[in-house]
């Protein structure tokens, strides 16, 4: 089955609260879902690549063709352009947010998975919801943030 994914992460100060919006649709079963989550402490970065993890994780079943769409050049790059085998080589030695990066990893090894970058704020409909959605949950009440647990612990402790 063919599924699309659009997905947009935010983060107000980076660091700063974040969040992420993802739309997902599977067109042959005329399904639409939308998800957002905000964060307290996160980075842009790590918004735009866990709404990927996360609209994967929530697939049921294997062997789907998954279309990604992404405003993210750090994520559609890294996947497109090979960064990411090199990075796993190494041992992530270096490289910022390996947590989700492996995460990622376990979550796509039973798709098949396109990635399409798309230019942000250009009017892309689903793009610009996606954003909306991320915005939206990084604005919300702080009460309300969930908390990044790997960055508030590791990633600053590391810049300590």
């Amino acid at each position: 089955m063919l599924i699309e994914i659009f997905t947009d992460g935010s983060s107000r100060g980076n660091p700063g609260p974040g969040g992420y919006g993802i739309i997902m649709r599977a067109p042959s079963i005329n399904y639409e879902k939308r998800f957002a989550e905000g964060f307290r402490l996160t980075t842009n970065n790590r918004m735009e690549l866990l709404s990927v993890i996360v609209a994967i994780e929530m697939i049921r079943g294997e062997g789907h063709d998954i279309h990604i769409y992404s405003d993210s050049r750090y994520v559609t790059d890294a996947i497109n352009k090979g960064w990411l085998k090199g990075w796993v080589q190494k041992g992530f030695a270096g490289k910022k947010n390996p947590d989700l990066w492996r995460r990622y990893l376990s979550a796509v090894g039973k798709h098949r998975l396109t990635f399409h970058w798309v230019k942000g704020h250009s009017s892309h409909t689903e793009n610009e919801a996606c954003d909306k959605m991320a915005v939206d949950a990084a604005s919300a009440p702080s009460q309300m943030l969930h908390i990044d647990h790997y960055f508030e612990t590791i990633e600053i402790i590391n810049k300590d």
